[in-house]
């Protein structure tokens, strides 16, 4: 059985983690947001909305758990780039 005071500390640890992270999506977004307006201007034939629709779909190979290229990495702040290149 777990003591409230564990419950308690465990809630609030994964409340200030789910805090910090929606805070960094926040910051990064805003940080973001210039480079992904000029780059939405510059996509005059439709291809950025196209990556983005082939990558959301599901991939067998990525559920595997292999190694991230740099760029493409989850925890890479370069990740949204990606479809630039």
């Amino acid at each position: 059985m777990q003591t409230l005071a564990l419950q308690l500390t465990t809630t609030l640890v994964d409340d200030a983690i789910a805090l910090v992270k929606g805070l960094g999506r926040a910051i990064l977004s805003l940080a973001m947001a210039p480079i992904e307006r000029i780059a939405r201007a510059c996509d005059v034939a439709g291809v950025l909305e196209q990556r983005r629709a082939d990558r959301r779909a599901p991939h067998p190979a990525a559920a595997s758990g292999g190694r991230c290229k740099s760029r493409n990495c989850r925890w890479s702040p370069f990740r949204g780039l990606s479809e630039l290149t």
